[in-house]
Protein backbone atom coordinates (compact mmCIF):
# COMPACT_ATOMS: atom_id res chain seq x y z
CA UNK A 1 0.00 0.00 0.00
CA UNK A 2 1.42 3.50 -0.78
CA UNK A 3 1.49 5.44 2.16
CA UNK A 4 -1.72 7.72 2.53
CA UNK A 5 -1.15 11.36 1.16
CA UNK A 6 -1.27 13.89 3.93
CA UNK A 7 -4.04 16.71 4.38
CA UNK A 8 -1.61 19.08 3.72
CA UNK A 9 -0.38 19.71 0.03
CA UNK A 10 3.25 18.78 -0.41
CA UNK A 11 5.08 20.98 -3.41
CA UNK A 12 7.91 20.03 -4.72
CA UNK A 13 11.25 21.96 -5.91
CA UNK A 14 12.96 23.09 -8.33
CA UNK A 15 16.52 21.24 -7.69
CA UNK A 16 18.46 18.38 -9.88
CA UNK A 17 14.95 18.36 -11.80
CA UNK A 18 13.69 18.69 -15.45
CA UNK A 19 10.41 20.37 -14.50
CA UNK A 20 9.60 23.62 -12.04
CA UNK A 21 7.16 21.61 -9.59
CA UNK A 22 7.84 24.43 -6.79
CA UNK A 23 4.18 24.86 -7.31
CA UNK A 24 2.89 21.78 -7.89
CA UNK A 25 1.05 19.88 -5.39
CA UNK A 26 3.40 16.36 -5.98
CA UNK A 27 1.30 14.18 -3.55
CA UNK A 28 0.19 10.57 -5.05
CA UNK A 29 -3.35 9.44 -4.75
CA UNK A 30 -3.58 5.82 -2.52
CA UNK A 31 -2.41 2.79 -4.46
CA UNK A 32 -3.13 -0.09 -3.11
CA UNK A 33 -2.32 -3.62 -4.36
CA UNK A 34 -5.13 -6.36 -3.07
CA UNK A 35 -4.88 -9.97 -3.58
CA UNK A 36 -7.24 -12.17 -2.11
CA UNK A 37 -7.12 -15.03 0.37
CA UNK A 38 -7.31 -18.17 -1.82
CA UNK A 39 -7.04 -21.73 -0.55
CA UNK A 40 -6.84 -25.36 -2.52
CA UNK A 41 -10.43 -26.69 -3.23
CA UNK A 42 -11.77 -23.62 -2.64
CA UNK A 43 -13.96 -22.39 -5.31
CA UNK A 44 -12.41 -18.48 -5.37
CA UNK A 45 -15.16 -17.90 -8.60
CA UNK A 46 -12.38 -16.47 -11.00
CA UNK A 47 -12.46 -12.67 -12.15
CA UNK A 48 -16.41 -12.10 -10.50
CA UNK A 49 -14.67 -13.09 -6.67
CA UNK A 50 -11.78 -10.84 -7.09
CA UNK A 51 -13.74 -8.14 -8.44
CA UNK A 52 -15.91 -8.10 -5.64
CA UNK A 53 -13.07 -8.91 -3.03
CA UNK A 54 -11.77 -5.47 -4.55
CA UNK A 55 -15.47 -3.64 -3.82
CA UNK A 56 -15.23 -4.89 -0.22
CA UNK A 57 -11.54 -3.91 0.26
CA UNK A 58 -12.13 -0.64 -1.19
CA UNK A 59 -15.25 0.53 0.57
CA UNK A 60 -13.09 -0.03 3.95
CA UNK A 61 -10.20 2.02 2.38
CA UNK A 62 -11.22 4.83 0.51
CA UNK A 63 -15.61 4.10 -0.54
CA UNK A 64 -14.98 5.84 -3.46
CA UNK A 65 -18.58 6.42 -4.83
CA UNK A 66 -17.54 5.65 -8.40
CA UNK A 67 -15.69 2.73 -9.74
CA UNK A 68 -13.59 2.12 -12.69
CA UNK A 69 -13.42 -1.49 -13.90
CA UNK A 70 -9.93 -1.64 -16.32
CA UNK A 71 -8.92 -5.48 -17.85
CA UNK A 72 -5.07 -6.04 -16.69
CA UNK A 73 -4.32 -5.27 -20.62
CA UNK A 74 -6.10 -2.16 -20.96
CA UNK A 75 -4.59 1.49 -19.62
CA UNK A 76 -5.57 4.74 -19.68
CA UNK A 77 -5.30 6.65 -22.81
CA UNK A 78 -7.24 9.52 -21.48
CA UNK A 79 -6.97 11.36 -18.24
CA UNK A 80 -10.24 13.40 -18.49
CA UNK A 81 -12.43 10.06 -19.46
CA UNK A 82 -13.35 9.41 -15.83
CA UNK A 83 -13.97 13.07 -15.61
CA UNK A 84 -16.50 12.88 -18.51
CA UNK A 85 -18.03 9.52 -16.73
CA UNK A 86 -18.63 11.14 -13.70
CA UNK A 87 -20.60 14.10 -15.14
CA UNK A 88 -23.26 12.17 -16.62
CA UNK A 89 -23.42 10.12 -12.88
CA UNK A 90 -23.56 13.41 -11.39
CA UNK A 91 -26.28 15.72 -13.61
CA UNK A 92 -29.52 16.13 -13.10
CA UNK A 93 -31.21 12.72 -13.27
CA UNK A 94 -28.14 11.26 -13.57
CA UNK A 95 -28.44 9.50 -10.17
CA UNK A 96 -30.59 6.79 -12.17
CA UNK A 97 -27.11 5.70 -14.54
CA UNK A 98 -25.79 2.85 -13.00
CA UNK A 99 -22.12 2.86 -14.92
CA UNK A 100 -21.02 4.28 -17.92
CA UNK A 101 -19.45 1.73 -20.49
CA UNK A 102 -16.59 2.77 -22.86
CA UNK A 103 -15.82 2.05 -26.29
CA UNK A 104 -12.81 -0.83 -26.36
CA UNK A 105 -9.98 0.35 -28.64
CA UNK A 106 -7.08 -2.45 -29.71
CA UNK A 107 -3.11 -1.50 -30.07
CA UNK A 108 -1.75 -4.11 -32.03
CA UNK A 109 -3.81 -4.71 -34.89
CA UNK A 110 -2.88 -5.77 -37.99
CA UNK A 111 -3.80 -2.46 -40.23
CA UNK A 112 -6.04 -5.13 -42.67
CA UNK A 113 -7.38 -6.14 -39.34
CA UNK A 114 -7.70 -10.11 -40.93
CA UNK A 115 -9.92 -11.24 -37.66
CA UNK A 116 -12.45 -8.45 -37.00
CA UNK A 117 -10.25 -8.02 -33.26
CA UNK A 118 -11.89 -4.79 -33.26
CA UNK A 119 -14.72 -5.26 -33.48
CA UNK A 120 -15.71 -2.03 -34.92
CA UNK A 121 -19.48 -2.97 -35.68
CA UNK A 122 -20.30 -4.12 -32.49
CA UNK A 123 -18.88 -1.10 -30.28
CA UNK A 124 -19.98 2.13 -32.88
CA UNK A 125 -23.08 0.78 -33.84
CA UNK A 126 -24.61 -2.10 -31.58
CA UNK A 127 -23.58 -0.35 -28.42
CA UNK A 128 -24.20 3.45 -30.22
CA UNK A 129 -27.87 1.73 -30.73
CA UNK A 130 -28.57 0.73 -27.22
CA UNK A 131 -27.44 4.14 -26.00
CA UNK A 132 -30.78 5.24 -27.10
CA UNK A 133 -32.59 2.64 -25.29
CA UNK A 134 -31.65 1.48 -21.26
CA UNK A 135 -28.60 1.84 -22.32
CA UNK A 136 -25.31 -0.59 -23.30
CA UNK A 137 -24.65 -3.38 -21.75
CA UNK A 138 -21.49 -4.23 -19.49
CA UNK A 139 -18.59 -5.63 -21.59
CA UNK A 140 -15.78 -6.02 -18.92
CA UNK A 141 -13.99 -3.80 -19.00
CA UNK A 142 -13.51 0.39 -19.70
CA UNK A 143 -16.52 0.70 -17.42
CA UNK A 144 -17.02 3.13 -14.94
CA UNK A 145 -19.76 1.85 -11.88
CA UNK A 146 -21.85 3.40 -8.77
CA UNK A 147 -20.91 1.62 -6.18
CA UNK A 148 -24.68 1.92 -4.85
CA UNK A 149 -25.55 0.26 -8.07
CA UNK A 150 -23.25 -2.74 -7.54
CA UNK A 151 -24.35 -3.05 -3.70
CA UNK A 152 -27.89 -4.81 -5.49
CA UNK A 153 -30.13 -1.54 -4.82
CA UNK A 154 -33.37 -0.45 -6.63
CA UNK A 155 -32.50 3.35 -8.65
CA UNK A 156 -34.16 5.93 -7.32
CA UNK A 157 -37.75 7.01 -8.10
CA UNK A 158 -38.45 3.29 -9.28
CA UNK A 159 -42.22 2.64 -10.10
CA UNK A 160 -42.21 -0.83 -8.18
CA UNK A 161 -41.51 0.75 -4.94
CA UNK A 162 -41.27 -1.52 -1.98
CA UNK A 163 -39.42 -1.17 1.70
CA UNK A 164 -36.30 -2.32 1.50
CA UNK A 165 -35.59 -2.59 -2.36
CA UNK A 166 -33.70 0.87 -3.17
CA UNK A 167 -31.00 3.11 -1.25
CA UNK A 168 -33.51 5.53 -0.46
CA UNK A 169 -35.35 3.10 2.22
CA UNK A 170 -32.17 1.62 3.49
CA UNK A 171 -30.63 4.74 4.22
CA UNK A 172 -34.03 7.43 5.01
CA UNK A 173 -33.00 9.24 2.20
CA UNK A 174 -36.09 11.24 2.53
CA UNK A 175 -35.34 11.75 5.78
CA UNK A 176 -32.42 13.62 7.39
CA UNK A 177 -29.53 13.20 4.44
CA UNK A 178 -28.46 16.50 4.27
CA UNK A 179 -24.89 16.25 5.67
CA UNK A 180 -22.03 14.04 5.25
CA UNK A 181 -21.65 11.01 7.74
CA UNK A 182 -18.56 10.26 9.25
CA UNK A 183 -18.71 8.89 12.12
CA UNK A 184 -20.29 4.98 12.84
CA UNK A 185 -23.39 6.29 15.25
CA UNK A 186 -23.69 9.22 12.53
CA UNK A 187 -24.24 6.52 9.89
CA UNK A 188 -26.46 4.31 11.77
CA UNK A 189 -28.62 7.54 12.43
CA UNK A 190 -28.69 8.41 9.05
CA UNK A 191 -29.68 4.77 8.09
CA UNK A 192 -32.31 4.08 11.03
CA UNK A 193 -34.25 6.84 10.87
CA UNK A 194 -37.41 6.56 12.45
CA UNK A 195 -40.01 4.16 10.62
CA UNK A 196 -40.10 0.29 11.78
CA UNK A 197 -39.25 -0.49 8.16
CA UNK A 198 -36.07 1.02 7.97
CA UNK A 199 -35.19 -0.57 11.50
CA UNK A 200 -36.38 -3.80 9.45
CA UNK A 201 -34.05 -3.41 6.78
CA UNK A 202 -30.96 -2.70 9.08
CA UNK A 203 -31.50 -6.44 10.22
CA UNK A 204 -31.37 -7.26 6.20
CA UNK A 205 -28.07 -5.63 5.57
CA UNK A 206 -25.90 -8.06 7.46
CA UNK A 207 -27.48 -10.82 5.26
CA UNK A 208 -26.74 -9.66 2.10
CA UNK A 209 -23.16 -7.91 2.59
CA UNK A 210 -21.83 -9.61 5.44
CA UNK A 211 -21.31 -9.10 9.21
CA UNK A 212 -18.72 -6.36 9.00
CA UNK A 213 -19.55 -2.62 10.30
CA UNK A 214 -17.20 -1.23 8.64
CA UNK A 215 -18.70 -2.30 5.04
CA UNK A 216 -22.08 -1.57 6.46
CA UNK A 217 -21.32 1.81 7.47
CA UNK A 218 -19.52 2.78 4.19
CA UNK A 219 -22.90 2.35 2.33
CA UNK A 220 -24.97 5.02 3.22
CA UNK A 221 -21.40 7.58 2.78
CA UNK A 222 -21.06 6.31 -0.57
CA UNK A 223 -24.70 6.63 -1.99
CA UNK A 224 -24.72 10.24 -0.53
CA UNK A 225 -21.47 11.16 -1.70
CA UNK A 226 -22.60 9.53 -5.67
CA UNK A 227 -25.68 12.00 -5.27
CA UNK A 228 -25.95 15.42 -8.12
CA UNK A 229 -25.18 18.34 -6.75
CA UNK A 230 -28.45 20.29 -5.56
CA UNK A 231 -27.58 23.34 -7.16
CA UNK A 232 -31.04 23.48 -9.43
CA UNK A 233 -34.55 23.35 -8.27
CA UNK A 234 -35.03 20.19 -10.70
CA UNK A 235 -32.66 18.30 -8.61
CA UNK A 236 -34.52 16.38 -5.72
CA UNK A 237 -32.46 14.56 -2.69
CA UNK A 238 -29.03 16.37 -4.34
CA UNK A 239 -25.97 16.70 -1.76
CA UNK A 240 -25.40 20.33 -0.85
CA UNK A 241 -22.49 22.44 -2.20
CA UNK A 242 -18.91 22.02 -0.29
CA UNK A 243 -20.69 18.51 1.52
CA UNK A 244 -17.43 16.58 0.19
CA UNK A 245 -15.20 19.01 1.05
CA UNK A 246 -14.22 18.23 4.78
CA UNK A 247 -11.14 16.37 4.99
CA UNK A 248 -11.18 12.20 5.33
CA UNK A 249 -9.51 10.89 7.90
CA UNK A 250 -6.39 8.60 7.30
CA UNK A 251 -6.17 5.16 7.71
CA UNK A 252 -5.09 3.43 10.88
CA UNK A 253 -3.86 -0.42 11.40
CA UNK A 254 -7.54 -1.76 12.48
CA UNK A 255 -8.92 -0.37 9.35
CA UNK A 256 -6.20 -1.79 7.26
CA UNK A 257 -6.60 -5.06 9.25
CA UNK A 258 -10.78 -4.85 8.24
CA UNK A 259 -9.81 -4.78 4.58
CA UNK A 260 -8.11 -7.77 4.96
CA UNK A 261 -10.83 -9.57 6.64
CA UNK A 262 -13.65 -8.84 4.55
CA UNK A 263 -11.78 -10.59 1.89
CA UNK A 264 -11.39 -14.02 2.97
CA UNK A 265 -11.41 -16.82 0.72
CA UNK A 266 -15.12 -17.66 2.22
CA UNK A 267 -16.03 -13.87 2.14
CA UNK A 268 -19.81 -15.33 0.29
CA UNK A 269 -20.31 -17.65 2.70
CA UNK A 270 -23.87 -16.97 4.06
CA UNK A 271 -24.54 -13.48 2.19
CA UNK A 272 -25.84 -12.28 -1.15
CA UNK A 273 -22.34 -11.30 -2.70
CA UNK A 274 -21.83 -13.02 -6.33
CA UNK A 275 -25.91 -13.65 -6.61
CA UNK A 276 -27.42 -10.56 -5.89
CA UNK A 277 -24.62 -8.08 -4.77
CA UNK A 278 -21.74 -7.22 -6.61
CA UNK A 279 -20.40 -9.30 -9.91
CA UNK A 280 -23.08 -12.30 -10.51
CA UNK A 281 -21.31 -15.77 -10.32
CA UNK A 282 -22.42 -18.91 -12.75
CA UNK A 283 -21.39 -17.80 -16.19
CA UNK A 284 -18.13 -17.02 -17.63
CA UNK A 285 -19.95 -13.98 -18.98
CA UNK A 286 -20.33 -12.02 -15.58
CA UNK A 287 -19.96 -8.80 -17.32
CA UNK A 288 -23.14 -8.87 -19.34
CA UNK A 289 -25.07 -10.79 -16.43
CA UNK A 290 -23.88 -7.86 -14.06
CA UNK A 291 -25.35 -5.65 -16.31
CA UNK A 292 -28.50 -7.48 -17.01
CA UNK A 293 -29.12 -7.57 -13.21
CA UNK A 294 -29.15 -3.95 -13.41
CA UNK A 295 -30.69 -2.75 -15.97
CA UNK A 296 -33.30 -5.62 -14.87
CA UNK A 297 -33.91 -3.67 -11.58
CA UNK A 298 -34.65 -0.63 -13.57
CA UNK A 299 -31.26 1.20 -13.63
CA UNK A 300 -29.99 2.98 -17.12
CA UNK A 301 -26.52 3.21 -18.41
CA UNK A 302 -24.48 5.14 -20.78
CA UNK A 303 -22.90 4.87 -23.56
CA UNK A 304 -19.47 7.71 -23.36
CA UNK A 305 -17.26 7.47 -27.14
CA UNK A 306 -14.56 10.30 -26.18
CA UNK A 307 -12.89 12.49 -29.03
CA UNK A 308 -9.46 10.82 -27.72
CA UNK A 309 -9.75 7.36 -26.87
CA UNK A 310 -10.21 6.41 -23.17
CA UNK A 311 -8.92 2.79 -22.72
CA UNK A 312 -6.35 1.22 -25.15
CA UNK A 313 -6.03 -2.63 -24.82
CA UNK A 314 -4.27 -5.67 -26.89
CA UNK A 315 -6.26 -8.18 -28.34
CA UNK A 316 -5.43 -11.49 -29.96
CA UNK A 317 -4.68 -11.11 -33.25
CA UNK A 318 -3.81 -15.19 -33.71
CA UNK A 319 -6.58 -17.28 -35.53
CA UNK A 320 -6.56 -20.14 -33.15
CA UNK A 321 -6.27 -17.55 -29.97
CA UNK A 322 -9.11 -15.25 -31.34
CA UNK A 323 -11.52 -18.36 -31.40
CA UNK A 324 -11.15 -19.68 -28.28
CA UNK A 325 -11.69 -16.31 -27.15
CA UNK A 326 -14.84 -16.13 -29.20
CA UNK A 327 -15.32 -19.58 -28.24
CA UNK A 328 -15.59 -18.12 -24.48
CA UNK A 329 -17.96 -15.44 -25.17
CA UNK A 330 -20.33 -17.57 -27.21
CA UNK A 331 -20.61 -20.46 -24.18
CA UNK A 332 -21.08 -17.50 -21.73
CA UNK A 333 -23.95 -16.59 -24.23
CA UNK A 334 -25.87 -19.98 -24.08
CA UNK A 335 -25.21 -20.20 -20.26
CA UNK A 336 -27.14 -17.50 -19.98
CA UNK A 337 -30.03 -18.31 -22.40
CA UNK A 338 -30.51 -21.88 -20.56
CA UNK A 339 -30.46 -20.00 -17.00
CA UNK A 340 -32.82 -17.47 -14.86
CA UNK A 341 -30.82 -14.31 -16.33
CA UNK A 342 -32.82 -15.12 -19.89
CA UNK A 343 -33.86 -11.85 -21.22
CA UNK A 344 -37.56 -13.81 -21.55
CA UNK A 345 -37.59 -13.98 -18.08
CA UNK A 346 -36.75 -9.72 -17.45
CA UNK A 347 -38.70 -7.67 -15.02
CA UNK A 348 -41.72 -5.07 -16.13
CA UNK A 349 -39.11 -2.39 -15.46
CA UNK A 350 -36.67 -3.56 -19.04
CA UNK A 351 -37.93 -2.05 -21.79
CA UNK A 352 -39.26 -4.13 -24.37
CA UNK A 353 -36.26 -3.04 -26.93
CA UNK A 354 -33.80 -3.60 -24.41
CA UNK A 355 -35.12 -6.77 -23.42
CA UNK A 356 -35.03 -8.03 -27.33
CA UNK A 357 -31.06 -6.84 -27.20
CA UNK A 358 -30.45 -9.15 -24.27
CA UNK A 359 -32.64 -11.99 -25.60
CA UNK A 360 -30.05 -11.45 -28.88
CA UNK A 361 -26.65 -11.59 -26.56
CA UNK A 362 -28.19 -14.91 -25.78
CA UNK A 363 -29.68 -16.69 -29.03
CA UNK A 364 -26.86 -15.44 -31.29
CA UNK A 365 -24.44 -18.92 -31.04
CA UNK A 366 -27.90 -20.88 -32.14
CA UNK A 367 -27.94 -18.95 -35.24
CA UNK A 368 -24.62 -20.80 -36.30
CA UNK A 369 -26.86 -24.11 -36.70
CA UNK A 370 -28.85 -22.68 -39.62
CA UNK A 371 -25.94 -20.58 -40.81
CA UNK A 372 -24.02 -24.01 -41.33
CA UNK A 373 -27.36 -25.39 -43.44
CA UNK A 374 -26.89 -22.46 -45.58
CA UNK A 375 -23.11 -22.74 -46.38
CA UNK A 376 -23.55 -26.36 -47.52
CA UNK A 377 -26.67 -25.73 -49.68
CA UNK A 378 -24.53 -24.30 -52.50
CA UNK A 379 -22.63 -27.45 -52.73
CA UNK A 380 -25.52 -29.59 -52.28
CA UNK A 381 -26.95 -28.08 -55.49
CA UNK A 382 -24.16 -28.77 -57.43
CA UNK A 383 -23.59 -32.60 -56.23
CA UNK A 384 -27.35 -32.85 -57.00
CA UNK A 385 -27.72 -30.98 -60.01
CA UNK A 386 -30.46 -29.38 -59.12
CA UNK A 387 -30.61 -25.43 -58.14
CA UNK A 388 -32.02 -24.44 -55.15
CA UNK A 389 -34.90 -23.26 -55.96
CA UNK A 390 -36.85 -25.50 -58.21
CA UNK A 391 -38.81 -22.83 -60.59
CA UNK A 392 -37.30 -19.36 -61.03
CA UNK A 393 -39.96 -17.16 -62.08
CA UNK A 394 -40.35 -13.38 -61.76
CA UNK A 395 -41.88 -13.58 -57.94
CA UNK A 396 -38.80 -15.38 -56.50
CA UNK A 397 -36.29 -13.31 -58.50
CA UNK A 398 -38.66 -9.95 -57.18
CA UNK A 399 -38.37 -11.19 -53.72
CA UNK A 400 -34.93 -12.26 -53.56
CA UNK A 401 -33.74 -8.44 -55.05
CA UNK A 402 -36.31 -7.05 -52.65
CA UNK A 403 -34.78 -8.55 -49.72
CA UNK A 404 -30.95 -8.01 -51.28
CA UNK A 405 -31.32 -4.46 -51.51
CA UNK A 406 -33.05 -3.81 -48.09
CA UNK A 407 -29.87 -5.58 -46.20
CA UNK A 408 -27.45 -3.52 -48.81
CA UNK A 409 -29.09 -0.20 -47.63
CA UNK A 410 -29.20 -0.92 -44.12
CA UNK A 411 -25.94 -1.53 -44.10
CA UNK A 412 -25.21 1.52 -46.50
CA UNK A 413 -26.90 3.16 -43.21
CA UNK A 414 -25.12 1.01 -40.55
CA UNK A 415 -21.57 2.60 -42.25
CA UNK A 416 -22.97 6.41 -42.83
CA UNK A 417 -24.49 6.55 -39.37
CA UNK A 418 -21.74 5.08 -37.22
CA UNK A 419 -19.07 6.39 -39.47
CA UNK A 420 -17.05 2.93 -39.92
CA UNK A 421 -15.69 2.21 -43.19
CA UNK A 422 -16.54 -0.62 -45.72
CA UNK A 423 -13.39 -2.23 -45.27
CA UNK A 424 -14.05 -2.82 -41.81
CA UNK A 425 -18.02 -4.01 -42.22
CA UNK A 426 -17.05 -6.53 -44.25
CA UNK A 427 -14.32 -8.26 -42.12
CA UNK A 428 -17.26 -8.23 -39.81
CA UNK A 429 -18.94 -10.12 -41.71
CA UNK A 430 -16.56 -12.22 -43.08
CA UNK A 431 -15.28 -13.40 -39.23
CA UNK A 432 -19.49 -13.80 -38.42
CA UNK A 433 -19.19 -16.59 -40.72
CA UNK A 434 -15.96 -17.74 -39.69
CA UNK A 435 -16.90 -17.60 -35.89
CA UNK A 436 -20.32 -18.89 -36.15
CA UNK A 437 -19.81 -22.21 -38.25
CA UNK A 438 -16.62 -23.04 -35.92
CA UNK A 439 -16.61 -21.28 -32.22
CA UNK A 440 -20.56 -20.72 -32.13
CA UNK A 441 -21.34 -24.29 -33.10
CA UNK A 442 -18.87 -25.32 -30.10
CA UNK A 443 -20.30 -23.40 -27.70
CA UNK A 444 -23.72 -24.31 -28.77
CA UNK A 445 -22.71 -28.17 -27.99
CA UNK A 446 -20.61 -27.37 -24.63
CA UNK A 447 -23.78 -25.49 -23.08
CA UNK A 448 -26.00 -27.99 -23.58
CA UNK A 449 -23.75 -30.58 -22.24
CA UNK A 450 -23.67 -28.44 -19.34
CA UNK A 451 -27.63 -28.01 -18.93
CA UNK A 452 -28.06 -31.53 -19.79
CA UNK A 453 -25.26 -33.64 -18.30
CA UNK A 454 -23.63 -31.05 -16.25
CA UNK A 455 -20.71 -31.49 -17.39
CA UNK A 456 -18.40 -28.31 -16.97
CA UNK A 457 -16.27 -26.94 -19.50
CA UNK A 458 -13.00 -24.95 -18.86
CA UNK A 459 -11.61 -22.01 -20.53
CA UNK A 460 -7.85 -21.24 -21.11
CA UNK A 461 -6.56 -17.72 -20.52
CA UNK A 462 -6.85 -15.79 -24.09
CA UNK A 463 -2.84 -15.98 -25.18
CA UNK A 464 -1.78 -12.45 -26.34
CA UNK A 465 1.62 -13.09 -26.67
CA UNK A 466 3.84 -11.60 -29.55
CA UNK A 467 5.25 -13.90 -32.57
CA UNK A 468 9.30 -15.24 -32.37
CA UNK A 469 10.10 -12.65 -34.99
CA UNK A 470 10.76 -9.91 -32.85
CA UNK A 471 11.64 -7.54 -35.95
CA UNK A 472 7.96 -7.97 -36.85
CA UNK A 473 5.42 -6.62 -35.00
CA UNK A 474 2.50 -8.67 -36.15
CA UNK A 475 4.34 -11.86 -36.36
CA UNK A 476 2.05 -13.64 -34.28
CA UNK A 477 -0.75 -12.71 -36.97
CA UNK A 478 1.34 -15.77 -38.78
CA UNK A 479 1.88 -18.44 -36.13
CA UNK A 480 -0.64 -21.16 -36.86
CA UNK A 481 -2.11 -23.52 -33.91
CA UNK A 482 -4.00 -26.31 -34.87
CA UNK A 483 -7.17 -26.59 -33.51
CA UNK A 484 -10.51 -28.31 -33.30
CA UNK A 485 -12.59 -25.46 -33.96
CA UNK A 486 -11.34 -25.27 -37.33
CA UNK A 487 -12.40 -28.41 -38.18
CA UNK A 488 -15.95 -27.38 -39.55
CA UNK A 489 -14.57 -24.31 -41.75
CA UNK A 490 -12.23 -26.49 -42.87
CA UNK A 491 -14.96 -28.89 -44.23
CA UNK A 492 -16.96 -26.25 -45.60
CA UNK A 493 -14.13 -25.16 -48.06
CA UNK A 494 -13.65 -28.57 -48.90
CA UNK A 495 -17.12 -29.56 -49.94
CA UNK A 496 -17.94 -26.25 -51.72
CA UNK A 497 -14.62 -26.40 -53.82
CA UNK A 498 -15.51 -30.04 -54.41
CA UNK A 499 -19.15 -29.31 -55.18
CA UNK A 500 -17.79 -26.28 -58.04
CA UNK A 501 -15.67 -29.47 -59.10
CA UNK A 502 -18.21 -31.47 -59.19
CA UNK A 503 -20.46 -29.89 -60.98
CA UNK A 504 -18.45 -28.07 -63.82
CA UNK A 505 -17.88 -31.54 -64.89
CA UNK A 506 -21.11 -32.78 -64.87
CA UNK A 507 -22.07 -29.23 -67.03
CA UNK A 508 -19.43 -29.63 -69.21
CA UNK A 509 -20.07 -33.24 -70.23
CA UNK A 510 -24.24 -33.59 -70.40
CA UNK A 511 -26.05 -33.30 -73.89
CA UNK A 512 -27.31 -30.45 -72.73
CA UNK A 513 -25.54 -28.09 -70.45
CA UNK A 514 -27.76 -26.23 -68.17
CA UNK A 515 -25.23 -23.23 -67.22
CA UNK A 516 -27.40 -21.44 -65.52
CA UNK A 517 -27.90 -23.82 -62.30
CA UNK A 518 -24.49 -24.47 -62.56
CA UNK A 519 -23.46 -20.59 -62.26
CA UNK A 520 -26.09 -20.47 -59.33
CA UNK A 521 -24.69 -22.62 -57.37
CA UNK A 522 -21.22 -21.61 -58.02
CA UNK A 523 -21.77 -18.08 -57.11
CA UNK A 524 -23.52 -18.62 -53.83
CA UNK A 525 -20.31 -21.32 -53.02
CA UNK A 526 -18.09 -19.09 -54.02
CA UNK A 527 -19.76 -16.40 -51.51
CA UNK A 528 -19.14 -18.72 -49.18
CA UNK A 529 -15.63 -19.38 -49.52
CA UNK A 530 -15.34 -15.45 -50.21
CA UNK A 531 -16.41 -14.88 -46.31
CA UNK A 532 -13.88 -17.49 -44.92
CA UNK A 533 -11.35 -16.19 -47.26
CA UNK A 534 -9.33 -15.07 -44.15
CA UNK A 535 -9.92 -17.99 -42.42
CA UNK A 536 -7.79 -19.68 -45.49
CA UNK A 537 -5.65 -17.28 -45.28
CA UNK A 538 -4.73 -17.65 -41.92
CA UNK A 539 -4.29 -21.63 -42.38
CA UNK A 540 -1.07 -20.67 -44.91
CA UNK A 541 0.91 -18.98 -42.46
CA UNK A 542 3.73 -17.02 -43.29
CA UNK A 543 5.36 -17.80 -47.08
CA UNK A 544 3.76 -20.94 -47.26
CA UNK A 545 4.74 -22.68 -44.21
CA UNK A 546 1.33 -24.53 -44.07
CA UNK A 547 1.65 -27.00 -40.95
CA UNK A 548 1.71 -30.77 -42.00
CA UNK A 549 -1.47 -31.02 -40.29
CA UNK A 550 -4.04 -28.73 -42.15
CA UNK A 551 -2.94 -31.08 -45.56
CA UNK A 552 -3.61 -33.97 -43.87
CA UNK A 553 -7.30 -33.12 -42.59
CA UNK A 554 -7.65 -31.49 -45.85
CA UNK A 555 -7.06 -34.55 -47.43
CA UNK A 556 -8.91 -36.96 -45.33
CA UNK A 557 -12.10 -35.15 -45.40
CA UNK A 558 -11.58 -34.19 -49.48
CA UNK A 559 -11.30 -38.72 -49.46
CA UNK A 560 -14.30 -39.24 -46.95
CA UNK A 561 -17.02 -37.10 -49.01
CA UNK A 562 -15.85 -37.93 -52.23
CA UNK A 563 -16.87 -41.70 -50.59
CA UNK A 564 -19.38 -41.05 -49.02
CA UNK A 565 -21.37 -39.21 -51.74
CA UNK A 566 -20.67 -42.05 -54.26
CA UNK A 567 -22.09 -44.60 -51.59
CA UNK A 568 -25.13 -42.21 -51.09
CA UNK A 569 -25.46 -41.70 -55.26
CA UNK A 570 -23.69 -44.34 -57.07
CA UNK A 571 -22.99 -43.92 -60.32
CA UNK A 572 -24.99 -45.56 -62.87
CA UNK A 573 -23.76 -47.62 -65.97
CA UNK A 574 -22.30 -45.43 -68.18
CA UNK A 575 -23.87 -44.98 -71.63
CA UNK A 576 -21.63 -43.02 -74.20
CA UNK A 577 -23.56 -40.71 -75.94
CA UNK A 578 -22.28 -38.83 -79.01
CA UNK A 579 -18.59 -39.31 -77.73
CA UNK A 580 -19.58 -37.80 -73.54
CA UNK A 581 -19.97 -39.24 -70.67
CA UNK A 582 -23.57 -38.51 -69.20
CA UNK A 583 -23.60 -38.18 -65.62
CA UNK A 584 -26.60 -39.08 -63.29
Amino acid sequence: MLKPPSDEPLHGTADDRLIDLTDVDIRLPLLVYVSREKRPGYDHNKKAGAMNALVRASAIMSNGPFILNLDCDHYIYNSQAMREGMCFMMDRGGDRICYVQFPQRFEGIDPSDRYANNNTVFFDVNMRALDGLMGPVYVGTGCLFRRVALYGFDPPRSKEHHPGCCSCCFFGRNKKHSSMAHSPEENRALRMGDSDDEEMNLSLLPKRFGNSTFLIDSIPVAEFQGRPLADHPAVKNGRPPGALTIPRELLDASTVAEAISVISCWYEDKTEWGHRVGWIYGSVTEDVVTGYRMHNRGWRSVYCVTKRDAFRGTAPINLTDRLHQVLRWATGSVEIFFSRNNALLASPRMKILQRIAYLNVGIYPFTSIFLIVYCFLPALSLFSGQFIVQTLNVTFLTYLLIITVTLCLLAVLEIKWSGIELEEWWRNEQFWLIGGTSAHLAAVLQGLLKVIAGIEISFTLTSKSAGDDLDDEFADLYVVKWTSLMIPPITIMMVNLIAIAVGFSRTIYSVIPQWSRLLGGVFFSFWVLAHLYPFAKGLMGRRGRTPTIVFVWSGLMAITISLLWVAINPPSTTNQIGGSFQFP
